[in-house]
Protein backbone atom coordinates (compact mmCIF):
# COMPACT_ATOMS: atom_id res chain seq x y z
CA UNK A 1 0.00 0.00 0.00
CA UNK A 2 1.25 3.47 -0.91
CA UNK A 3 0.55 6.80 0.73
CA UNK A 4 -0.02 9.93 -1.31
CA UNK A 5 3.11 12.09 -0.94
CA UNK A 6 1.51 15.40 -0.06
CA UNK A 7 3.00 17.99 -2.37
CA UNK A 8 2.69 21.70 -1.79
CA UNK A 9 0.57 22.92 -4.73
CA UNK A 10 2.58 26.17 -4.68
CA UNK A 11 5.85 25.65 -6.53
CA UNK A 12 7.28 29.09 -5.78
CA UNK A 13 6.17 31.92 -3.53
CA UNK A 14 7.40 35.42 -4.43
CA UNK A 15 5.83 37.70 -1.84
CA UNK A 16 2.12 37.88 -2.63
CA UNK A 17 2.69 36.08 -5.94
CA UNK A 18 2.22 32.31 -5.80
CA UNK A 19 3.26 30.15 -8.74
CA UNK A 20 1.29 26.90 -8.64
CA UNK A 21 2.42 23.54 -9.99
CA UNK A 22 -0.94 23.22 -11.75
CA UNK A 23 -0.24 26.33 -13.81
CA UNK A 24 3.31 25.17 -14.55
CA UNK A 25 1.92 21.88 -15.88
CA UNK A 26 -0.24 23.80 -18.34
CA UNK A 27 2.76 25.91 -19.34
CA UNK A 28 4.79 22.74 -19.95
CA UNK A 29 1.98 21.36 -22.10
CA UNK A 30 1.84 24.52 -24.21
CA UNK A 31 5.64 24.54 -24.66
CA UNK A 32 5.52 20.90 -25.71
CA UNK A 33 2.79 21.81 -28.22
CA UNK A 34 5.10 24.35 -29.91
CA UNK A 35 8.09 21.97 -29.92
CA UNK A 36 6.16 19.07 -31.43
CA UNK A 37 4.28 21.40 -33.77
CA UNK A 38 7.52 22.55 -35.36
CA UNK A 39 8.51 18.94 -35.88
CA UNK A 40 5.15 18.35 -37.58
CA UNK A 41 5.72 21.36 -39.85
CA UNK A 42 9.07 19.92 -40.98
CA UNK A 43 7.49 16.50 -41.56
CA UNK A 44 4.67 18.00 -43.64
CA UNK A 45 7.17 19.97 -45.71
CA UNK A 46 9.00 16.75 -46.58
CA UNK A 47 5.75 15.15 -47.69
CA UNK A 48 5.00 18.23 -49.81
CA UNK A 49 8.31 17.81 -51.66
CA UNK A 50 7.56 14.25 -52.80
CA UNK A 51 6.71 14.20 -56.52
CA UNK A 52 4.01 11.54 -56.34
CA UNK A 53 1.66 12.25 -53.46
CA UNK A 54 -1.30 10.00 -52.73
CA UNK A 55 -4.69 11.67 -52.72
CA UNK A 56 -5.08 10.74 -49.06
CA UNK A 57 -1.99 12.71 -48.03
CA UNK A 58 -2.02 15.55 -45.59
CA UNK A 59 0.35 17.38 -47.93
CA UNK A 60 -2.13 20.03 -49.18
CA UNK A 61 -2.11 21.43 -45.65
CA UNK A 62 0.77 23.70 -44.70
CA UNK A 63 1.45 26.05 -41.82
CA UNK A 64 4.48 28.09 -40.78
CA UNK A 65 6.08 28.76 -37.40
CA UNK A 66 4.48 32.19 -37.07
CA UNK A 67 1.04 30.69 -37.64
CA UNK A 68 1.87 27.96 -35.14
CA UNK A 69 2.56 30.60 -32.48
CA UNK A 70 -0.77 32.26 -33.26
CA UNK A 71 -2.43 28.85 -33.20
CA UNK A 72 -1.17 28.28 -29.68
CA UNK A 73 -2.70 31.58 -28.55
CA UNK A 74 -6.09 30.54 -29.91
CA UNK A 75 -5.69 27.11 -28.37
CA UNK A 76 -4.82 28.49 -24.94
CA UNK A 77 -7.97 30.59 -24.94
CA UNK A 78 -10.07 27.63 -26.03
CA UNK A 79 -8.57 25.30 -23.41
CA UNK A 80 -8.84 27.70 -20.47
CA UNK A 81 -12.23 29.25 -21.23
CA UNK A 82 -13.84 26.04 -22.46
CA UNK A 83 -12.23 23.86 -19.80
CA UNK A 84 -13.33 26.07 -16.94
CA UNK A 85 -16.86 26.60 -18.27
CA UNK A 86 -17.15 22.86 -18.84
CA UNK A 87 -16.17 22.19 -15.23
CA UNK A 88 -18.74 24.72 -14.04
CA UNK A 89 -21.62 23.56 -16.24
CA UNK A 90 -20.98 19.81 -16.57
CA UNK A 91 -19.79 18.84 -13.10
CA UNK A 92 -20.55 21.28 -10.30
CA UNK A 93 -22.87 24.12 -11.33
CA UNK A 94 -24.51 24.43 -7.90
CA UNK A 95 -21.18 25.06 -6.14
CA UNK A 96 -19.87 27.58 -8.66
CA UNK A 97 -23.13 29.46 -8.98
CA UNK A 98 -23.11 29.78 -5.18
CA UNK A 99 -19.45 30.86 -5.24
CA UNK A 100 -19.05 32.75 -8.54
CA UNK A 101 -15.60 34.13 -7.71
CA UNK A 102 -14.32 30.56 -7.53
CA UNK A 103 -14.94 30.25 -11.26
CA UNK A 104 -11.84 32.42 -11.76
CA UNK A 105 -9.64 30.35 -9.41
CA UNK A 106 -8.26 28.05 -12.11
CA UNK A 107 -5.03 27.56 -10.12
CA UNK A 108 -7.00 25.47 -7.64
CA UNK A 109 -7.71 22.90 -10.36
CA UNK A 110 -11.00 21.95 -11.89
CA UNK A 111 -10.79 21.93 -15.67
CA UNK A 112 -13.09 19.79 -17.80
CA UNK A 113 -11.44 18.12 -20.77
CA UNK A 114 -14.70 17.92 -22.68
CA UNK A 115 -15.36 21.61 -22.11
CA UNK A 116 -11.82 22.46 -23.18
CA UNK A 117 -12.24 20.22 -26.23
CA UNK A 118 -15.34 22.14 -27.33
CA UNK A 119 -13.52 25.41 -26.68
CA UNK A 120 -10.59 24.30 -28.85
CA UNK A 121 -12.91 23.19 -31.67
CA UNK A 122 -14.45 26.67 -31.73
CA UNK A 123 -11.07 28.41 -31.47
CA UNK A 124 -9.62 26.30 -34.29
CA UNK A 125 -12.63 27.00 -36.49
CA UNK A 126 -12.04 30.73 -35.99
CA UNK A 127 -8.31 30.35 -36.66
CA UNK A 128 -8.92 28.29 -39.82
CA UNK A 129 -11.39 30.88 -41.12
CA UNK A 130 -9.05 33.80 -40.52
CA UNK A 131 -6.05 32.03 -42.10
CA UNK A 132 -8.05 30.43 -44.94
CA UNK A 133 -7.20 26.88 -43.86
CA UNK A 134 -9.37 23.80 -43.99
CA UNK A 135 -10.62 23.18 -40.47
CA UNK A 136 -10.47 19.38 -40.58
CA UNK A 137 -6.92 19.39 -41.93
CA UNK A 138 -5.97 21.78 -39.13
CA UNK A 139 -7.47 19.40 -36.57
CA UNK A 140 -5.48 16.52 -38.11
CA UNK A 141 -2.35 18.62 -37.68
CA UNK A 142 -2.87 19.41 -33.99
CA UNK A 143 -4.31 16.04 -32.86
CA UNK A 144 -0.89 14.41 -32.16
CA UNK A 145 0.23 17.56 -30.30
CA UNK A 146 -2.54 17.40 -27.69
CA UNK A 147 -1.83 14.25 -25.57
CA UNK A 148 1.38 15.58 -23.92
CA UNK A 149 -0.66 18.50 -22.60
CA UNK A 150 -3.21 16.03 -21.24
CA UNK A 151 -0.38 14.12 -19.55
CA UNK A 152 0.93 17.26 -17.84
CA UNK A 153 -2.61 18.12 -16.80
CA UNK A 154 -3.03 14.75 -15.08
CA UNK A 155 0.26 15.29 -13.26
CA UNK A 156 -1.18 18.59 -12.09
CA UNK A 157 -4.26 16.75 -10.81
CA UNK A 158 -2.01 14.35 -8.91
CA UNK A 159 0.05 17.15 -7.37
CA UNK A 160 -3.16 18.88 -6.28
CA UNK A 161 -4.38 15.63 -4.74
CA UNK A 162 -7.63 15.82 -6.71
CA UNK A 163 -9.60 13.37 -8.87
CA UNK A 164 -8.52 10.44 -6.72
CA UNK A 165 -9.62 6.91 -7.52
CA UNK A 166 -12.15 4.47 -6.11
CA UNK A 167 -11.28 2.19 -3.17
CA UNK A 168 -9.26 -0.85 -4.20
CA UNK A 169 -7.26 -3.80 -2.85
CA UNK A 170 -4.58 -3.82 -5.57
CA UNK A 171 -1.00 -3.79 -4.20
CA UNK A 172 -0.36 -0.29 -5.55
CA UNK A 173 -3.47 1.17 -3.95
CA UNK A 174 -2.73 4.63 -2.57
CA UNK A 175 -4.12 6.26 0.57
CA UNK A 176 -5.02 9.90 0.13
CA UNK A 177 -4.96 11.12 3.77
CA UNK A 178 -6.89 14.28 2.97
CA UNK A 179 -9.75 12.06 1.72
CA UNK A 180 -9.88 9.05 4.08
CA UNK A 181 -7.81 6.03 5.13
CA UNK A 182 -8.89 3.72 2.31
CA UNK A 183 -6.38 2.62 -0.35
CA UNK A 184 -7.55 3.95 -3.69
CA UNK A 185 -6.60 3.71 -7.33
CA UNK A 186 -4.13 6.46 -8.30
CA UNK A 187 -6.44 7.17 -11.22
CA UNK A 188 -4.69 10.41 -12.12
CA UNK A 189 -1.59 8.36 -12.98
CA UNK A 190 -3.63 5.83 -14.95
CA UNK A 191 -5.04 8.65 -17.06
CA UNK A 192 -1.57 10.16 -17.39
CA UNK A 193 -0.37 6.88 -18.90
CA UNK A 194 -3.40 6.22 -21.11
CA UNK A 195 -4.64 9.64 -22.28
CA UNK A 196 -1.19 11.20 -22.26
CA UNK A 197 1.63 8.78 -23.05
CA UNK A 198 -0.09 5.91 -24.89
CA UNK A 199 -2.42 8.13 -26.93
CA UNK A 200 0.53 10.31 -27.95
CA UNK A 201 2.54 7.31 -29.15
CA UNK A 202 -0.40 5.96 -31.16
CA UNK A 203 -1.21 9.30 -32.82
CA UNK A 204 2.38 10.31 -33.49
CA UNK A 205 3.22 7.01 -35.18
CA UNK A 206 -0.05 6.97 -37.13
CA UNK A 207 0.39 10.54 -38.37
CA UNK A 208 3.97 9.99 -39.55
CA UNK A 209 2.60 8.57 -42.83
CA UNK A 210 0.14 10.34 -45.15
CA UNK A 211 -3.42 9.64 -44.01
CA UNK A 212 -6.86 10.50 -45.39
CA UNK A 213 -8.11 13.87 -44.24
CA UNK A 214 -10.01 13.35 -40.99
CA UNK A 215 -8.41 10.00 -40.13
CA UNK A 216 -5.95 11.37 -37.55
CA UNK A 217 -8.71 13.38 -35.88
CA UNK A 218 -10.91 10.30 -35.89
CA UNK A 219 -8.22 8.23 -34.21
CA UNK A 220 -7.82 10.93 -31.56
CA UNK A 221 -11.55 10.83 -30.79
CA UNK A 222 -11.59 7.04 -30.60
CA UNK A 223 -8.41 6.85 -28.54
CA UNK A 224 -9.21 9.55 -26.02
CA UNK A 225 -12.86 8.54 -25.67
CA UNK A 226 -11.96 4.87 -25.11
CA UNK A 227 -9.12 5.54 -22.67
CA UNK A 228 -11.18 8.04 -20.70
CA UNK A 229 -14.15 5.67 -20.59
CA UNK A 230 -11.96 2.86 -19.20
CA UNK A 231 -10.11 5.14 -16.78
CA UNK A 232 -13.36 6.38 -15.28
CA UNK A 233 -14.05 2.89 -13.89
CA UNK A 234 -11.18 3.44 -11.43
CA UNK A 235 -11.86 7.13 -10.76
CA UNK A 236 -14.06 8.25 -7.91
CA UNK A 237 -17.25 9.81 -9.29
CA UNK A 238 -17.02 13.58 -9.37
CA UNK A 239 -18.82 15.49 -6.66
CA UNK A 240 -21.58 17.84 -7.63
CA UNK A 241 -25.03 17.02 -8.89
CA UNK A 242 -24.23 13.99 -11.02
CA UNK A 243 -21.94 11.28 -9.61
CA UNK A 244 -22.79 7.94 -11.23
CA UNK A 245 -25.65 8.24 -13.67
CA UNK A 246 -27.76 5.90 -15.81
CA UNK A 247 -26.35 2.34 -16.09
CA UNK A 248 -23.86 3.19 -13.33
CA UNK A 249 -21.52 5.18 -15.55
CA UNK A 250 -20.19 8.65 -14.87
CA UNK A 251 -20.63 12.00 -16.55
CA UNK A 252 -17.11 11.68 -17.98
CA UNK A 253 -18.06 8.37 -19.57
CA UNK A 254 -21.30 9.73 -21.01
CA UNK A 255 -19.37 12.64 -22.52
CA UNK A 256 -16.74 10.26 -23.94
CA UNK A 257 -19.13 7.88 -25.70
CA UNK A 258 -20.11 10.38 -28.43
CA UNK A 259 -16.40 11.00 -29.08
CA UNK A 260 -15.83 7.32 -29.83
CA UNK A 261 -18.91 7.10 -32.07
CA UNK A 262 -18.00 10.25 -34.02
CA UNK A 263 -14.38 9.06 -34.28
CA UNK A 264 -15.41 5.72 -35.81
CA UNK A 265 -17.74 7.45 -38.27
CA UNK A 266 -15.06 10.00 -39.15
CA UNK A 267 -12.37 7.39 -39.85
CA UNK A 268 -14.81 5.29 -41.88
CA UNK A 269 -15.84 8.33 -43.91
CA UNK A 270 -12.29 9.52 -44.53
CA UNK A 271 -11.01 6.11 -45.65
CA UNK A 272 -14.00 5.36 -47.90
CA UNK A 273 -13.76 8.84 -49.39
CA UNK A 274 -10.21 8.24 -50.62
CA UNK A 275 -10.78 4.68 -51.83
CA UNK A 276 -14.05 5.31 -53.68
Amino acid sequence: MLVYPHINPVALQLGPLAIHWYGLMYLAGFMCFIWLGRKRIVALAKVEQKPARPASSLSPFSINNKQLDDLLFYGVLGVILGGRLGEVLFYNPAYYFSNPLKILAVWEGGMSFHGGFIGVLIAMALFAYQHKLRWLELMDFIAPLVPPGLAFGRLGNFINGELWGRPTDVPWGMVFPHVDTLPRHPSQLYEFALEGVLLFVLLWLYAKKPRPVGAVSGLFLIGYGSFRFLGEFTRNPDDGIFGLMTFGISMGQWLSLPMVIVGVLMMTWSIRRTTA
